[in-house]
C-alpha cells in the first residue's frame, strides 16, 4: 500500500526540522470517546478523504479503542495499549452508551511537532508499533520528548481538530 513512497528516517527529519526552527509544542486537548477493546480485536484507522491510516496489532486484555470527536476525519478510531491509555486519558467522564463508549479527556504529555513541507514531499517511515506510516505535506509529525522513539504522524485534519498548539514553531 505504501511501497510507492520513499522511506525516510523520521528521526533525521525531526532533527533537521529542529535545526531549522520548525518545531513547536502541542497537546491533545479535545475529549474522546473510548471503550474497552475485545482481546484479539484489530482496529483499522481510517481518515475520511484519505483512506486507511494504520492497522493495529490484535488487542490484548485491558487495551482500549479510542475514537476522536472529529467529524471532518470521520471520527477515526485507533487502539491504545492499556498502560498508554492510563497515562494519556482521564475519566471516564460519562456513563457507557449501548456500545460501551464513554467520554475521556486527554492528559498526555506536551508533544514536540513539525509540519511536513511540500519540499519534503510524501514519504513513509516506521511507526513506533512497527507498521509503515505515511506522511504527506501538511501532516504533522509529533514526538513525545520523554520518549523520542514515540514519534508518529497525525493527519493534518486530525491535528487541527484535536490538538492545541502551546508553543508555535520557532518560538520555543
Amino acid at each position: 500500500m505504501l511501497d510507492h513512497l520513499p522511506e525516510r528516517d523520521v528521526h533525521a527529519l525531526f532533527a533537521a526540522a529542529e535545526a531549522a526552527g520548525r518545531v513547536g509544542v502541542a497537546q491533545k486537548t479535545k475529549p474522546v470517546d473510548a471503550r474497552p477493546a475485545h482481546p484479539g480485536e484489530v482496529i483499522v484507522t481510517h481518515i475520511a478523504g484519505e483512506g486507511q491510516e494504520t492497522q493495529s496489532k490484535p488487542a490484548a486484555e485491558g487495551d482500549w479503542v479510542v475514537r476522536n470527536r472529529c467529524p471532518i476525519t470521520g471520527n477515526e478510531e485507533y487502539l491504545v495499549k492499556a498502560k498508554t491509555f492510563a497515562e494519556r486519558y482521564e475519566g471516564p467522564l460519562s456513563a457507557s452508551d449501548a456500545q460501551r463508549w464513554r467520554e475521556f479527556h486527554p492528559r498526555g504529555p506536551k508533544l514536540r511537532f513539525f509540519v511536513v513541507t511540500k519540499a519534503e514531499r510524501a514519504f513513509r517511515f516506521a511507526a513506533p508499533w512497527g507498521e509503515q506510516m505515511r506522511a504527506r505535506p501538511g501532516d504533522v509529525i509529533v514526538r513525545n520528548p520523554g520518549k523520542p522513539d514515540d514519534t508518529y504522524r497525525v493527519a493534518a485534519t486530525a491535528f487541527a481538530c484535536t490538538y492545541e498548539v502551546v508553543v508555535p514553531p520557532g518560538q520555543g
